[in-house]
């Protein structure tokens, strides 16, 4: 235990951001930088390691969190990376983007604010790539093995690296035209700068990965073919169909999906374009969906200089604390306040859109909506509570509804799915077809970039060990895994 009194005489401190008035002005990351290291160790030193440590179970990963706090609380960040490495590729991308499963979990919880978990995981891997303890680790040997790894998010991202670690040869397949999936064109700038991936790719280059860009299986290669000139295929696609919103005025100019937003924003920052075709500027941008989605438009209509911002979501507002039914350590539906919502806007409750309205170029002007309540488990309009609001940029961030069947990919293999449209697989991640795999949200459905992550290392030893007849690859999680996220 790293300070048996951190806990009594330590607060939570959490990472400083900049202030809102500044930020709305670039594109970096909204913390201060180097603001989280000089409180680190003692904010590690919080951790009271528990006898059952139940942000093990909390994160899908199953982090060594009390082990690499502890390291982290006498400074020795050689050792902390270690641990930190042990259970996940990509502790940079966690570190920024996991809504920390881990921390609603922590026993210091129960009664005190939580152990700053994520703030200590990124303060880490930072510390380890600016010590240069972050280096390729290429195989010893090569089995000689072939593996094709389909989309480049998070969880082909680990299953590649976990693959060519284990000496296979791993070529990854990104339709985009660069390496990243979500990360890079989902994720806005401001929660994730993108020197974080471009290191991790150039890392995994030097480790003997392939990558290639701007193919899709199933439009550009047939996914029979491929299954036949590879040994095995992971299938790490995500579940990339935006749910859409079939009211009268959907077809009207400026009704978007987030995915088709967010993008091009990050084309502007790539340098790929000089401003977006889609923009909020000067426009009155209503946002459909209370979620993270939701929350980087928000981010995004802001540093494009929106007129206003207006974030509809159709469930009543959270509470701050837990409810009885979600009671600890599960993961509370809480009340919460990003940095977007720190920046500006009106975020507005148990709503829901009944249509559009445009003008006569049929560009969309106003949003009409009413608000619902649920009565005996089911949603109900309340009756006199209609109204429009301005909107002359409407994007859509609902969720996700599966993996895309269009391309080709599904038929082409003859994949089996399961009852939610989700390529449906068994505890080793195999699917129906002999020799491929699925992992992320392809298989899973819309989740936590954790969960990713977890589930493409569980996939890659699937594949090692359907290659090679057994592995020393880690298994995080089974594909029926919940730990204590739901």
């Amino acid at each position: 235990m790293a300070d048996p009194k951190g806990f009594l005489t330590t607060g939570r401190e959490v990472a400083k951001t900049r202030p809102a008035g500044e930020r709305v002005k670039d594109w970096n990351e909204v913390y201060v930088p180097g603001s989280l290291l000089p409180i680190i160790s003692k904010q590690a030193g919080r951790c009271m390691d528990c006898g059952i440590p139940f942000c093990h179970n909390g994160c899908p990963l199953g982090n060594l969190i009390p082990e690499w706090n502890d390291y982290a609380y006498r400074e020795d960040w050689a050792a902390a990376s270690e641990r930190l490495h042990a259970t996940n590729n990509f502790p940079e991308f966690t570190g920024r983007l996991c809504p920390a499963p881990c921390e609603s979990a922590c026993v210091l919880g129960i009664n005190q604010p939580a152990v700053t978990i994520k703030n200590v995981e990124v303060s880490i891997i930072d510390k380890a790539w600016g010590n240069g303890d972050v280096t390729p680790q290429p195989p010893e040997r090569l089995s000689g093995k072939t593996v094709a790894v389909i989309g480049s998010g998070p969880a082909g991202l680990a299953a590649a690296q976990q693959l060519t670690r284990a000496g296979h040869t791993v070529a990854v397949y990104e339709r985009a035209d660069r390496i990243g999936g979500l990360l890079r064109y989902g994720i806005p700038e401001f929660k994730m700068e993108k020197v974080h991936i471009n290191r991790r790719i150039e890392q995994m280059r030097a480790e003997g990965t392939k990558f290639r860009t701007e193919v899709e299986i199933g439009r550009d290669i047939d996914a029979a073919k491929l299954r036949r000139r590879y040994d095995a295929v992971v299938i790490a696609a995500g579940a990339t169909v935006s749910r859409d919103l079939p009211v009268p005025g959907r077809e009207l100019n400026g009704v978007h999906f987030a995915m088709e937003y967010l993008p091009l924003a990050n084309k502007v920052q790539e340098g790929d374009l000089t401003v977006s075709p889609i923009t909020a500027e000067g426009k009155h941008v209503v946002v459909i969906g209370g979620g993270d989605t939701g929350a980087d438009c928000v981010g995004t209509a802001h540093r494009q200089g929106a007129a206003s911002v207006t974030q509809l979501e159709i469930m009543p507002k959270p509470g701050e604390e837990r409810n009885a039914n979600q009671p600890w350590p599960t993961f509370p539906m809480l009340y919460k306040v990003t940095s977007a919502h720190e920046e500006g806007g009106e975020r507005v409750y148990s709503v829901s859109t009944t249509h559009f309205e445009g003008d006569e170029d049929g560009n969309v002007q106003f949003l009409h909506l009413v608000e619902v309540e649920f009565k005996d488990g089911k949603l109900e309009q309340k009756p006199g509570t209609e109204r429009k609001i301005p909107a002359q940029l409407v994007t859509l961030a609902m969720g996700f509804t599966g993996t895309d069947q269009e391309n080709g990919l599904v038929q082409q293999f003859g994949l089996e799915l399961d009852a939610r449209g989700n390529v449906s697989r068994d505890a080793e991640y195999a699917t129906n077809v002999d020799g491929v795999f699925v992992a992320g949200d392809a298989g899973r459905g819309q989740s936590l970039i954790v969960w990713a992550i977890a589930e493409g290392r569980s996939a890659a030893r699937g594949v090692d060990r359907f290659l090679t007849g057994a592995s020393e690859l880690p298994a995080p999680v089974k594909p029926t895994d919940r730990a204590l996220t739901v």
